[in-house]
């Protein structure tokens, strides 16, 4: 970019970091609190199941054009019949994506390009949790920090035209409270050296709270009128786990046990639907559960991480990204 973010830093980094000027949500918010969605065109990733198609259904509910974009077909075509069921009149279809594969990114965009007139939200919701394995993107990237992070970071560079045709553009990228344990390794991004599932999780939703927190900062920049927010939803019972670490990890196991503490999808959706529907969110904000270590509970501002607060860490972070997946933002 012709500018340098120094300045933009030294003037947003509170934005970004510190919530006590703002107005909270309501602590009891839901989905009866949202406005209409009417005329709004929604992107939602990993849409399929769990809190993605929380969303879906909730946006298309209230009246939202919804794009589920996923890895399988079969599966899309599932939640969007379930969608109907419940809302028979629902604007929503089906895009292919693999996350974990730039190219698939790249093609899902240049469709949404040439046929959208616009993009109002765009929710980063997909993820993979704690594969006990090490695996590899077709791009050679350790999986969870490419399906969490880096395949959201090409998409949301590569919609930014369509973003920015919105007048009230809002980008919701999900983080993880695993994220306060999290580090970023500048030395072994990929985890090559070593692989640590549960590590390699928690970094990758870090990188997603930094990137969040950036794109707000050079969107009030570049004058793009993107809100860019993060949202976690405490523990959730989805599919994560299943599909992650395993029901028979040891993970797997405490989880099992403590299922009935834990949040269902829909109310793990509650931050990310806030923060993309509703008027007093916040560019810039972190939002989820604000009770019992923010793993349940009302809504409200989640606590950002330290780690997170590096603004150093999340400008390194943003050239790695730019040069691992060859997308600038403009």
């Amino acid at each position: 970019m012709a500018r340098t973010f120094a300045a933009g830093v030294a003037l947003l980094g509170a934005l970004s970091v510190g919530a006590s000027d703002r107005v909270a949500p309501k602590p009891d918010w839901s989905t009866h609190d949202m406005p209409s969605q009417k005329g709004r065109i929604v992107l939602v990733t990993g849409g399929t199941s769990g809190m993605g198609y929380e969303d879906a259904l909730a946006l298309a509910r209230a009246g939202a054009e919804v794009i589920i974009a996923a890895r399988n077909p079969e599966r899309g075509a599932q939640a969007i019949a379930r969608i109907r069921e419940s809302v028979p009149d629902a604007k929503v279809q089906f895009e292919t994506v693999d996350l974990a594969d730039l190219s698939s990114v790249r093609d899902l965009a240049q469709r949404l390009n040439q046929r959208l007139p616009r993009l109002d939200v765009l929710i980063n919701n997909a993820a993979v949790m704690a594969p006990p394995e090490r695996g590899t993107s077709a791009d050679g990237f350790e999986l969870q920090l490419a399906t969490n992070y880096l395949g959201h970071f090409a998409l949301t560079g590569l919609l930014v035209p369509l973003l920015r045709k919105s007048q009230d553009a809002r980008v919701v990228s999900l983080s993880s409270i695993a994220a306060a344990r999290g580090a970023m390794n500048f030395d072994d991004l990929q985890s090559e050296r070593k692989y640590d599932p549960y590590a390699a999780y928690a970094q990758s939703k870090l990188a997603v709270l930094h990137w969040a927190f950036a794109l707000q900062r050079r969107s009030d920049a570049e004058n793009w009128g993107i809100r860019s927010m993060a949202a976690h939803p405490g523990v959730a019972i989805t599919e994560l786990v299943a599909r992650g670490p395993g029901l028979d990890s040891e993970f797997g196991r405490r989880w099992a046990k403590d299922r009935d503490a834990y949040h269902s999808a829909a109310q793990g959706a509650l931050p990310t639907l806030y923060a993309a529907t509703a008027a007093q969110a916040v560019g810039g904000a972190y939002y989820g559960p604000t009770g019992d270590e923010e793993r349940r509970g009302p809504l409200g501002f989640a606590k950002t991480p330290p780690a997170a607060s590096t603004q150093a860490d999340a400008e390194r972070l943003w050239s790695v990204s730019e040069r691992l997946t060859g997308v600038t933002y403009r």
